[in-house]
């Protein structure tokens, strides 16, 4: 899977969901084929899609996609 890929089912499950996703919840629905994403494609993501990764608990994060990059 290329990077442009990944970040179009990510961003379009997201706004599917405001209130965010972790990333099991995201992999999952997806079937993606990795355990762990990418520091790069997340930084990437943060810069052109809004991505943003809110702390849960301890170790879980929610993945959402700011509210001003919504209408995308």
């Amino acid at each position: 899977m290329h990077y442009e890929e990944f970040k179009l089912l990510i961003h379009k499950e997201l706004l599917k969901h405001p209130a965010g996703l972790t990333w099991d919840q995201i992999r999952d629905r997806l079937a993606l084929p990795y355990e762990r994403p990418s520091q790069t494609w997340i930084m990437r993501m943060e810069r052109e899609i809004g991505l943003l990764r809110v702390r849960e608990t301890q170790r879980t994060f929610v993945w959402k996609i700011t509210e001003e990059r919504q209408e995308s």
